[in-house]
């Protein structure tokens, strides 16, 4: 794995926004780094649309947000001195079971050495409940790092 390679899972969140400037800080303007900013994405559920327009609508919705978050942080690595040509992004469609396991599954598949997750700071009882992103990438990590943000 290349710790060069950074991987950061976002949500469009504030959380997910302080994981992208901490990355900046820390890679700023030093050379031969990748930065690839990943977004798994759970379609709404047809079941609680009137039809099938209604339903389509409601996730493009969701994508535009996602791009748009995409730009805000592409343009905050920039202005940390991160390249241009060093920034890439991804959107994932998902129906899987777990984010975490997709997170993980794309930084195997293409070599990052790095993970940057924020963390929501959830309560105990909501983490025992629903579980946390940033807690699975970390119990089930293989041969990277993970930095997790507060």
């Amino acid at each position: 794995m290349d710790f060069k390679k950074i991987l950061i899972a976002v949500d469009a969140s504030e959380n997910a926004r302080r994981a992208v400037e901490y990355t900046g800080e820390i890679v700023g303007n030093a050379k031969g780094f990748e930065i690839m900013l990943l977004h798994i994405a759970r379609p709404p559920e047809r079941d609680t649309f009137p039809d099938e327009q209604v339903w389509e609508a409601k996730r493009l919705e969701m994508m535009a947000k996602i791009m748009d978050f995409f730009k805000e942080a592409r343009h905050i690595l920039e202005s940390m001195g991160v390249a241009n040509e060093s920034i890439s992004e991804r959107y994932v469609e998902s129906t899987g079971p777990s984010i975490s396991h997709q997170i993980l599954a794309e930084q195997e598949a293409c070599g990052f050495g790095t993970v940057v997750v924020g963390r929501r700071g959830v309560s105990k009882e909501e983490e025992f409940l629903f579980g946390s992103v940033s807690n699975r990438v970390v119990h089930y990590a293989k041969k990277c790092t993970v930095w997790v943000v507060e």
